[in-house]
């Protein structure tokens, strides 16, 4: 289990200046109730939480600047918030400080149907902006489960369930505002589908995970609603033979919206906690959006594949309220899974490798749980490689977190040999630091060269990525 490497409290002389200023200038908007700090120091993951010095509200670009300087002048910490459903303890304050909660920055700036582009704040949810959309023929693709924040999700590179097909927030961004360290905003790439011109700084920003700068502003790439959608359901014998079908599938490229992967095990768990009759076994759950045809000759080739492979018959969900049960059902998985064993904690991790590897490394996978007695229900956003973990783990049990702790370590280093990544999607925060010097190697000196260069002073969401 990831613990805080250094929990440092923040001196008096430098917090309460700080905490004295923001509180004449923000009122009630800058809170240090013990509950509320307690909030904006934890996420969803299962790494220790540790709540800031305070927690200021901010409500426009001007007031995170404010805030930023204000920090600055004092070298305090500066952690931005949005909705707290990052995993690998992204929102912790590691050294205290101030988190800087900008959820309520929540308009939709702009839409543009023709250019199929929007610019939003950093508080609007995913959810939001799709309801915003819902009359402009135009939907956000990237969902991640939650209903996070655009700005978080920038922050972490989030991607999801619609990756397979309409990218990550890596493809979607088209340019950002940032608050940097010393308060300064800048405004990173545009409207533009394409340009030459300098650096790109907007890819940099991208997944920075709040430590070179605050994003403010997000500029992004919108798409048409399908005119048709259909979901199924595919169940296999065996875990190999449905990654097999991954594999071909891809490797055909039928341009699949989703494709997902739930073990037996997950199974088990979401039909008991969402009332669902599927066979217990390793089952896709899949998406196609097109054209009639289109979407016809997907399923068709698709069909035929997982038959070669052993799959039964496909449960059609065709109405998109049948759609959003099959999908809310996928979402619920890690709730699920803690269903299992009432009373137990959730430790979820996720790694990504290449697709021709999915298969050796789910399996390997499987027998390191099976040897080492770990319940640990497997999902994954296997059309681009990546799955999941969710430990279901008993706290108290210093003997079962310790095998789990190194079952995850052997996980990612499998990966890792399979010329993967530790993190597909969650992100750095602390909890994959350590594994960042294996994956990246002298490249990490690079980053730690960026870091110095945006923030000098080490204050951007300190102890996250890279150590100072």
């Amino acid at each position: 289990m990831a613990q805080p490497s250094a929990v440092l409290p923040l001196e008096p002389a430098r917090r309460d200046p700080v905490i004295a200023a923001l509180r004449a200038r923000f009122g009630d908007r800058c809170s240090t109730a013990a509950a509320v700090r307690e909030q904006h120091g934890r996420d969803e993951s299962w790494h220790a939480p540790a709540p800031p010095d305070a927690v200021v509200f901010a409500e426009t670009v001007e007031e995170v600047q404010e805030v930023v300087r204000l920090c600055a002048a004092h070298r305090v910490p500066v952690i931005p918030f949005g909705t707290g459903t990052s995993l690998e303890g992204h929102v912790a304050a590691l050294q205290g400080g101030v988190s800087l909660d900008v959820s309520r920055m929540n308009r939709v700036l702009r839409v543009s149907p023709e250019d199929l582009d929007c610019t939003v704040e950093p508080g609007v949810t995913r959810k939001q902006l799709n309801t915003h959309l819902r009359d402009t023929g135009l939907f956000f693709p990237i969902d991640p489960g939650a209903d996070a924040s655009i700005g978080g999700m920038t922050a972490t590179r989030a991607s999801g369930t619609n990756a397979v097909r309409y990218g990550t927030m890596r493809e979607v961004v088209l340019g950002l505002s940032v608050v940097l360290a010393d308060g300064r905003l800048v405004r990173t790439g545009g409207r533009a589908r394409k340009s030459a011109a300098g650096y790109d700084l907007t890819r940099l920003f991208v997944g920075s995970e709040g430590t070179l700068g605050v994003i403010v502003g997000i500029t992004l790439r919108l798409f048409g609603v399908p005119e048709r959608m259909a979901a199924a359901v595919c169940s296999f014998p065996e875990m190999g033979a449905a990654v097999r079908t991954v594999i071909e599938t891809m490797q055909m490229q039928v341009p699949l919206a989703r494709i997902e992967l739930l073990d037996e095990v997950q199974m088990a768990a979401c039909n008991r906690f969402s009332k669902l009759s599927y066979p217990e076994t390793p089952t896709l759950f899949l998406e196609f959006h097109g054209t009639e045809a289109g979407v016809a000759e997907q399923i068709e080739t698709v069909q035929a594949i997982a038959a070669h492979h052993g799959g039964g018959a496909f449960a059609f969900a065709h109405e998109a309220e049948a759609r959003n049960r099959l999908w809310q059902a996928r979402h619920e998985a890690y709730y699920a899974a803690l269903a299992l064993r009432p009373g137990a904690k959730g430790w979820p991790t996720d790694v990504c490798v290449p697709i021709s590897r999915l298969a050796d490394c789910i399996l390997e996978t499987k027998r390191d749980l099976a040897e080492n007695r770990l319940l640990a229900p497997l999902v994954g956003h296997v059309g681009d490689g990546n799955f999941h973990l969710v430990f279901v783990v008993d706290p108290d049990d210093a003997e079962e977190l310790a095998r789990a702790s190194a079952a995850n370590d052997r996980l990612v280093m499998r990966a890792l040999a399979m010329d993967g990544t530790c993190s597909g999607e969650h992100g750095v925060g602390y909890g994959k630091m350590p594994f960042l010097l294996a994956e990246h190697g002298e490249a990490l000196s690079v980053m730690r060269a960026l870091k110095q260069a945006f923030d000098p002073l080490g204050i951007m969401n300190p102890g996250k990525i890279v150590a100072a």
